[in-house]
């Protein structure tokens, strides 16, 4: 199928099962155990219905925004997705110029296959680093250094992988990264091998490089380590956002890893409410997980999410078309999400509220008298 032809995000993830080696699809494709969470990522979204406003001028539709004080060109954003040469041999680079050539936010990934240093020599462009904190703290200090010199605006930090959850796809496949590829960020470590061995073998390098014993008292040592802003990926619940809060986090990213971790967790968008009700609009908080449609971006920001970051669309789009074909994943994200918005009466990001959108949750609304 030609770039031309293609409509939607999610016929890239059916090129991609064709192109890809079965190991690498499954290692992006699969979740956690039953893949409960995986399907409900997506299925949630198509349980919120919208509420549209008619007779309003939309002539005039303005997408950007604003995340942590930089303005984007829409709010979606690249979420961290490692190893992304495993999907096409220039992989973050191509990514890190998409993105930028799209105005949006990229986000590198600690396994990235291309180090922060690389990333930052393909040219301009806000760019996050996501931080897995590994067992030896002084290489965690100086990768976050060597991402602030590098001139990267923000720390993702990933909270909810103190062990890696069971992925059986990657157990079954004896998952290993391709010996000609490292991770770029640990190699000088002697670290960036993810060997085959008779599980999952990055199970094996989770269990034996991630620091188990990450607690809040590691986002406050990283506050001192670094001057960059520090948003949390990985909250799901009301509880742990007040704590993000009260820890000084930056912002907060509601992400079940994709579902590749705890299966039977809530659906993102399903848990985004209860969080931004809970942090009363002290920082801002973004939804990851199961984005595949511009209406599903509005959804999310009706709930009240800052922006969305997407993950798979990405490296599945990378596999079949390089650049070009994360470029056309971001343009037809923001081309439908335009659309949702001129159709719902929505001239300005500002405009999408709560009304836009009716939910199960709801109370049964009664029409005022006029």
């Amino acid at each position: 199928m030609s770039m031309m032809e293609i409509t939607n995000v999610s016929e890239y993830e059916k090129l991609a099962k064709e192109r890809l080696p079965k190991m690498i699809y499954d290692y992006y494709a699969s979740g956690a155990e039953d893949q409960w969470t995986l399907e409900e990522n997506r299925n949630a979204f198509s349980r919120i219905l919208f509420r549209p406003r008619i007779l309003i001028d939309v002539s005039q539709i303005d997408i950007t925004t604003k995340v942590l004080g930089f303005k984007i060109s829409m709010p979606i954003m690249i979420a961290p997705t490692a190893m992304q040469k495993m999907a096409h041999p220039e992989g973050e680079f191509a990514t890190a110029r998409a993105a930028s050539a799209a105005g949006t936010i990229m986000t590198l990934s600690s396994w990235a296959t291309s180090s922060v240093e690389e990333v930052a020599s393909t040219g301009h462009g806000i760019r996050f680093f996501q931080l897995y904190v590994m067992r030896d703290r002084n290489f965690v200090a100086q990768l976050v250094k060597r991402a602030e010199e590098a001139g990267f605006r923000a720390i993702v930090l990933t909270v909810d992988t103190p062990r890696l959850g069971r992925r059986e796809d990657d157990i079954k496949n004896r998952f290993a990264l391709p010996p000609h590829l490292t991770l770029k960020n640990f190699e000088e470590l002697g670290i960036g091998k993810i060997d085959r061995t008779d599980d999952s073998g990055l199970a094996s390098y989770v269990s034996s490089q991630v620091d188990r014993s990450l607690s809040w008292k590691d986002v406050k040592w990283l506050q001192t380590i670094t001057k960059l802003p520090i948003l949390l990926k990985g909250v799901l619940t009301a509880e742990d956002a007040r704590l993000a809060v009260q820890a000084g986090a930056a912002g907060i990213i509601v992400s079940n890893h994709g579902a590749r971790q705890l299966d039977y967790v809530p659906a993102t968008i399903m848990a985004l409410e209860e969080i931004v009700k809970a942090v009363q609009c002290q920082i801002p908080v973004f939804l990851d997980g199961g984005v595949r449609r511009g209406t599903d971006v509005f959804k999310a920001l009706a709930l009240g999410a800052s922006g969305v970051f997407i993950g798979r669309p990405v490296v599945f789009s990378l596999a079949v078309h390089g650049e070009a074909g994360v470029q056309k994943v971001l343009q037809m994200l923001r081309d439908e999400f335009e659309v949702t918005m001129a159709l719902s009466g929505c001239r300005k990001v500002e405009e999408i509220t709560r009304n836009h959108v009716m939910t199960e949750w709801n109370t049964p609304r009664i029409c005022p008298k006029l």
